[in-house]
């Protein structure tokens, strides 16, 4: 059976995280996925699939958040200025539903994928990898890159 992308769900170091649904997408690239071996905070040895960096637009209407996935303060703020104001995307799940089934979350079908990150703060939490702004007409650009901001991937927005 092929699996079909349903939505993102980003994992922020507050604990909070931000689902999105694939209609809410715009221009995504995920750069150089590799498998690794290893361990992760004190946890048990696994497989970990990091990447070199991300780039996404994220629609307007991708504003609209469940409030079971994130604390008051993203729901004050609204996610692209939360996003923008603090940068601290850890990783993503890629869910996926497999048809015949429900929804992605139902049948636990992911992918976790890690972004690079470089603490830009004492409390580790802010990543100077990740950069993002929100555009004249209302869409979120993220960028998660060592060598690139958003504003030179995406300048002409």
């Amino acid at each position: 059976m092929k699996k079909e992308v349903t939505a993102l769900k980003f994992y922020l170091r507050n604990g909070e995280t931000w689902t999105i649904k694939k209609e809410y997408i715009g221009d995504l690239w995920i750069k150089q996925i590799s498998k690794s071996f290893g361990r992760i905070g004190g946890g048990e040895l696994e497989e970990i699939y990091p990447c070199e960096s991300l780039k996404i637009e994220i629609l307007p209407n991708a504003e609209q958040v469940k409030s079971a996935d994130i604390n008051l303060g993203g729901l004050e703020l609204g996610m692209f200025e939360r996003i923008t104001k603090q940068p601290d995307i850890e990783k993503m799940d890629i869910l996926y539903a497999v048809p015949g089934d429900k929804t992605a979350e139902e049948i636990n079908e992911k992918d976790r994928v890690y972004f690079p990150y470089q603490a830009g703060d004492v409390d580790g939490n802010d990543n100077d990898y990740q950069t993002g702004f929100i555009s004249e007409d209302g869409h979120l650009f993220i960028v998660i890159d060592p060598n690139k901001t958003a504003e030179e991937i995406y300048s002409n927005k």
